[in-house]
């Protein structure tokens, strides 16, 4: 079975057709490059028809595709959450686990978990930070000052920095985001240890909270105005626009996974053809992780 690359809903459900098509596409990508025995890593190993498991021709260890990954016992239908994730990945912003729950007919619960676990493939490797051209800025979300751009001291409003970088045309190349506590240097500088390179040319407004960064980063304070950051104002926009369309509440715990799935579907909204494959990738190549593990980041 090939990679899919569509962004159609049609070639998706002509290509996904049941759960075995599914196991199929999930076998290939967890063993891509070769097979080895978790219990006695022999090479050689037989294939269940019923469900593409590795049975280890050594040991008889039977390993699923679905074994110690973000797919690890899905009990509503693998052809289910293959739709979680197409959807999550190629619409233009995301949707409620409410909604989601009634478009596969699943419960509420069931949907919100594991459209966590899909956030969670959705976190950046933080493996090829920023180097061109970044803007830097932050903002609240939540309340009737969500409009607002800015800093707010309020303690129910979450404080997020955002950096955006941009091409010589000024186009938009790459966005992410930190949940922050304050304004503070330590806080702010979250989103440069992680996203940002040394050589990276920076731009932010003014506040003092950046001076302390200057001495490793190359940054340029500029009075904030329309122009010079349109387009990190205009991300913000969109972001705070989608978020609140589809949520009426989000809890601090999970607040970044929901900016991860932004950032992911922007800095790869080039690759729309591709990015329902990559994640499915990531989500094979991840550990599992449990309810009881999402549920105590709240």
């Amino acid at each position: 079975m090939e990679s899919f690359k569509s962004e159609s809903i049609v070639d998706f459900f002509n290509t996904y057709t049941t759960d075995l098509d599914c196991l199929e596409y999930l076998s290939r990508i967890k063993w891509h490059g070769g097979y080895s025995c978790l219990k006695c890593s022999h090479k050689k190993f037989t294939v269940r028809k019923a469900n593409f498991a590795r049975d280890c021709n050594r040991c008889h260890h039977i390993e699923s595709p679905t074994a110690n990954t973000l797919f690890h016992r899905v009990r509503f239908g693998l052809r289910k959450a293959f739709i979680i994730v197409f959807e999550m990945s190629v619409a233009t912003k995301s949707v409620s686990s409410s909604q989601m729950a009634r478009r596969i007919s699943v419960s509420r619960q069931t949907a919100w978990l594991f459209m966590h676990k899909v956030r969670i493939a959705m976190k950046s490797s933080e493996s090829q930070p920023m180097t061109g051209q970044v803007f830097v800025d932050e903002f609240v979300y939540g309340g009737r000052e969500d409009l607002k751009q800015g800093r707010s001291n309020d303690s129910k409003k979450k404080k997020i920095v955002v950096a955006v970088e941009v091409d010589k045309k000024r186009g938009v190349k790459r966005a992410y985001f930190k949940r922050i506590e304050n304004y503070s240097s330590k806080e702010l500088n979250k989103i440069f240890i992680s996203h940002i390179s040394g050589k990276a040319k920076i731009t932010t407004d003014k506040w003092k909270g950046y001076l302390p960064l200057k001495k490793e980063y190359d940054i340029t304070q500029t009075k904030s105005n329309i122009s010079d950051f349109f387009e990190i104002n205009t991300i913000i926009h969109q972001l705070k626009a989608g978020l609140r369309s589809v949520y009426s509440w989000m809890h601090d715990g999970h607040i970044e996974k929901y900016l991860d799935e932004y950032s992911y579907r922007l800095n790869r909204s080039i690759h729309k053809q591709t990015i329902f494959d990559n994640l499915i990738k990531r989500m094979s190549k991840h550990q599992h992780v449990g309810y009881k593990q999402i549920k105590l980041s709240t």
